[in-house]
């Protein structure tokens, strides 16, 4: 079967920071998310790079293998952080987050590098489709925390893995999408401070892609917006 995505992407910097360093892709095959670090201006230059690279990928051919095209494009834009940091000693250490997940048919790809997250909401049950690369997260697979715990750790937004020009394999995932599936990519300016089950009833509650986006900056805004946000919503259908 043949499907696209609709989608809508929404970005806000929040109540604290005073620029955005989150960029998203929002296409019919390809949605991204990239949350840049290393100070401004050179996290926004890294999550810019990264976007860019990924999206010529939107008209890749559609036979072709979804993983292999993600995998490409994230490889060149790491090899394009390196380049753009070795030619200016002060962009050293820039770098940016990314998830990306690219509809080939009904195969969907997921691509993951950080802590900018992906969900899948399919028949009411919410399903986080990445892992954190974190600190904190690694303390919870070694049981030294819990997950409620690792909410509230002053080092939960320590990220262990990046694309920032050295060596780096995003983590992967290949599933078979269905229509009525709903995806959602995320910087960590949203699932910091709103838990799942806040997100679950967002994405279910909200239909209309625009109003949920607003919802979920909403309730990042409500909880202090310490970060920026930045949230990609796709309705898997037919074409």
């Amino acid at each position: 079967m043949s499907l696209i995505l609709r989608t809508l992407a929404a970005s806000d910097p929040g109540l604290v920071r005073t620029n955005n360093e989150d960029v998203a892709f929002a296409g019919r095959r390809l949605i991204a998310v990239a949350d840049g670090m290393g100070g401004a201006p050179a996290g926004e230059v890294a999550s810019d790079i990264v976007i860019r690279a990924l999206a010529p990928v939107e008209r890749s051919a559609p036979d072709r293998e979804p993983l292999a095209a993600l995998l490409e494009a994230i490889a060149a834009a790491n090899r394009g952080i390196r380049e753009v940091a070795d030619a200016d000693p002060a962009n050293e250490g820039m770098g940016t987050t990314v998830t990306a997940a690219l509809l080939s048919g009904d195969r969907l790809a997921v691509a993951h590098v950080g802590d900018s997250r992906g969900y899948l909401m399919r028949g009411g049950t919410l399903r986080q489709l990445t892992r954190d690369d974190t600190f904190v997260q690694a303390l919870v697979d070694q049981g030294g925390l819990t997950p409620a715990e690792a909410r509230r750790h002053p080092q939960r937004s320590l990220v262990t893995r990046a694309v920032q020009g050295a060596p780096v394999e995003p983590a992967t995932t290949a599933l078979t999408a269905e229509p009525g599936d709903r995806l959602l990519l995320c910087s960590d300016g949203l699932s910091d401070v709103v838990e799942d089950h806040a997100i679950a009833w967002a994405l279910t509650a909200h239909p209309d892609r625009q109003q949920c986006a607003e919802q979920l900056v909403k309730l990042v805004q409500q909880a202090g917006a310490p970060d920026n946000v930045t949230v990609v919503v796709a309705d898997v259908g037919p074409e």
